[in-house]
């Protein structure tokens, strides 16, 4: 449990330092986000982000490996951690949203 607060509290500082936004508003989406990833990896999750260009987007996603196809090769690119990376169970393809746009 206590991993899990602490990631929380750095996934919230993160914003913070990033957004120049009220801390408590950067915990309650560091929150949000903790919460959809954990459920996504129980199932398949609708949800809502807001894009780049402004439109909010619904999506349903997962994280849960029943619902994932076979990925054949290793991705090498960088990981970064303001993005969600999700498998969307509509397109069929993984998706992914910028981690302060979950709504």
């Amino acid at each position: 449990m206590k991993t899990i607060l602490k990631n929380i509290m750095i996934e919230a500082w993160k914003f913070f330092r990033t957004t120049g936004k009220e801390f408590s508003e950067c915990l309650k989406q560091a929150w949000r986000n903790f919460k959809l990833v954990q459920a996504m990896k129980k199932g398949i999750v609708k949800f809502y982000f807001t894009k780049v260009n402004g439109e909010v987007r619904e999506a349903w996603g997962t994280l849960n490996e029943k619902f994932l196809p076979v990925v054949s090769g290793i991705d090498k690119r960088k990981k970064n951690e303001f993005v969600q990376i999700y498998f969307d169970t509509e397109k069929q393809e993984y998706r992914c949203f910028k981690k302060l746009n979950l709504i």
